[in-house]
């Protein structure tokens, strides 16, 4: 298991309710922060804290979480400490991941030289299940020749039927990872499970020379699984694509979210993937990427929506258009940051959810499509911000 940062146990209410932000790049060796140390530790022993830090492309941000009862502590008086740039007060849900007044830290991360943000859009077009060595070198093949440099690659696959096909697991993580490297794919979502995946997902991958990243997806299954949540966000090393839950609220699956991030891993990226009720009929689930612009104000996470398994499958309106890609142009004009999509060289051969993955036919026309909609969002984002201009 990759190292890990430490954990505290909250104790009180006003937990995490301040953060200092440290000038960028800041002098560990130095006198100054030799000297905010001093001060940190001198502090009440009902305040704890945590030191986090992420490595952008041009400098280190350093961010000091300082947990406990902070209500004694001004806020005027922390700005003047050695090091500190910016000091944020937190008072409400969603601690870490949450939006707050006066926060103005960034809204993105860098993984594998891609960024990942509220301002960005990745496709994540893939299998939902890997079956076979010949269909993940066609999935990625075809990827990379329409200029993608992500995927989904179920290893792992959570079933309601004890009798399903359940994955392949880690003995098809080696190819899986080869081909990725092959075809110069640098990132695949993943969805764990347990614990123990993410050691075999950062096992395999070391064994590989790690040609490719993974981003571990936490499924609707497991959204209040809080023992996986708190292990999978105890790991820095890989993001983590969490999925709201399909039959809680959203301010529930938040919380749920807020896990990894206390537990130290604050790369989160929230999918929405449609709620389980019959309100929804004739889809799968009921389609809610109408709560996309919620979450991103909510909250600093990226949004990703999951079409496939919100629509779960391929009827076309009569204006041509498969609702699938109706659904996906909804989110993408929302402001969707990324696209999880089930895709199939031979769908009628997949283990899992065949009827629903969109084909390699249609990979072009998908992309174009989602373009479409994205260009749309930016021309209405423009035109608001004349508006308040």
């Amino acid at each position: 298991m990759p190292p890990s940062l430490p954990t505290f146990t909250a104790s009180k209410d006003r937990w995490y309710t301040l953060i200092l932000i440290l000038e960028p790049d800041v002098d560990e060796t130095g006198p100054e922060y030799r000297q905010l140390l001093n001060f940190l530790d001198g502090m009440s022993p009902d305040i704890q804290y945590r030191m986090h830090q992420e490595q952008g492309k041009v400098q280190r941000l350093t961010e000091v979480y300082l947990i406990g009862d902070t209500s004694v502590l001004q806020i005027d008086s922390m700005r003047t400490l050695p090091c500190v740039e910016r000091v944020v007060r937190i008072s409400e849900n969603y601690r870490v991941l949450g939006r707050h007044r006066n926060d103005e830290r960034p809204v993105h991360f860098d993984y594998q030289g891609l960024r990942f943000g509220q301002d960005t859009l990745h496709v994540f077009a893939g299998l939902c299940a890997v079956d076979t060595r010949e269909h993940v070198d066609i999935m990625m093949r075809e990827l990379a020749a329409a200029g993608q440099q992500c995927t989904r690659m179920g290893a792992y696959k959570p079933r309601t039927n004890p009798y399903s096909f359940q994955g392949h697991g880690k003995d098809c993580l080696p190819f899986v990872f080869e081909l990725a490297g092959k075809h110069g794919i640098k990132v695949i979502a993943m969805e764990v499970t347990h614990e123990g995946h993410v050691d075999e997902i950062d096992a395999a991958l070391e064994e590989a020379g790690r040609p490719t990243g993974v981003i571990l997806q936490i499924g609707t299954r497991n959204t209040q699984n809080f023992e996986l949540l708190k292990r999978v966000g105890n790991q820095t090393r890989y993001p983590v694509l969490f999925k709201r839950g399909f039959g809680i609220t959203l301010d529930e699956s938040l919380n749920a979210a807020e896990y990894l991030a206390s537990a130290g891993n604050r790369h989160v990226i929230f999918c929405l993937r449609g709620m389980k009720t019959n309100l929804g009929d004739p889809h799968r689930n009921f389609v809610d990427f109408s709560h996309v612009p919620a979450v991103k104000a909510l909250t600093r996470m990226p949004v990703c929506i999951d079409p496939s398994h919100s629509v779960g499958g391929r009827r076309t309106g009569p204006d041509g258009i498969l609702d699938v890609m109706h659904v996906t142009a909804q989110g993408v004009i929302a402001g969707a940051n990324m696209v999880l999509a089930d895709f199939h060289p031979a769908p009628s051969k997949a283990l899992v959810d065949g009827p629903q993955a969109l084909r390699m036919s249609e990979l072009g026309h998908f992309l174009e499509d989602i373009q479409i909609a994205r260009e749309a969002f930016l021309a209405r984002q423009a035109l608001a911000r004349r508006q308040e201009a």
